[in-house]
């Protein structure tokens, strides 16, 4: 069976420079059974309800500016699965949970940059579903249990955003082995929760875990980590560190 996996995405920039996440996404994605689909929940695609896309082709969103031409001209055409969509939307309406489709819904960076990683080929049918946010991590909890029978079913669940992501206090001369004193504490405390199966613990992070507010101004990058612990099982470690001092890039597995 599958894992499911949290993946800190770091900047759309990751596509052309991977720096430590890109080979650690594809040793990781080497040693997992090749999935015939993979459904991904993104930090950048907020919504009031649940939401997934529906095209058999959709099309690669460059939803960012300020970057590097090269970047703009990087593409991800991978397959949509509408039948999968349909799927999902059933197992989220048998858990009580109400999705719509979005069938002209383009895939993030969130989605499409771990995903050209992982998986560059872009053969892998690809599903994304919404995230929102003001529903909290009790919501994605549950939105990762209703869906977790897919990973026997050869689905890659995925939760991506960042475990600290407050991109107004990087520090971009920071060496690469640096991380500030409030990101390294936040991302133990975080790990140890995890580790300990503290449901109860994680799902108020913002009010028991260090500098949580700091770390996360807002929590939209922190969330797609509960769906997949929701999704998953056991919690592993896969691949940590920092970037720009503040910016955590770790990979967690579950199950």
């Amino acid at each position: 069976m599958l894992p499911s996996l949290f993946i800190s995405h770091g900047s759309p920039m990751l596509a052309l420079d991977p720096g430590a996440s890109g080979p650690a996404l594809a040793q990781l994605a080497a040693r997992l059974p090749r999935p015939r689909a993979v459904v991904v929940v993104s930090a950048h695609w907020e919504s009031d309800r649940l939401q997934l896309t529906g095209s058999a082709t959709p099309a690669t969103w460059h939803d960012f500016y300020g970057f590097p031409p090269e970047l703009y001209a990087v593409q991800y055409p991978a397959p949509g699965e509408p039948q999968l969509t349909e799927e999902v939307v059933a197992l989220l309406a048998r858990a009580g949970l109400a999705a719509d489709v979005d069938p002209q819904r383009p895939l993030d960076h969130g989605a499409w940059v771990p995903m050209s990683l992982m998986y560059p080929d872009a053969t892998i049918p690809l599903v994304q579903l919404s995230l929102p946010t003001r529903q909290g991590p009790e919501m994605q909890t549950r939105v990762g249990r209703a869906l977790t029978e897919l990973r026997a079913r050869g689905v890659l669940l995925i939760g991506s955003g960042s475990i600290t992501h407050n991109l107004r206090e990087l520090d971009w001369h920071a060496r690469p082995d640096m991380a500030t004193a409030w990101a390294g504490e936040f991302r133990q405390w975080m790990v140890e929760h995890l580790a300990a199966d503290d449901g109860q613990a994680l799902h108020h992070y913002r009010q028991l875990a260090p500098y949580a507010v700091r770390n996360h101004p807002s929590d939209e990058h922190l969330l797609p980590l509960f769906f997949a612990r929701g999704a998953g099982g056991a919690f592993n470690i896969e691949h940590s560190g920092f970037t720009y001092g503040s910016l955590g890039m770790d990979i967690y597995s579950f199950g």
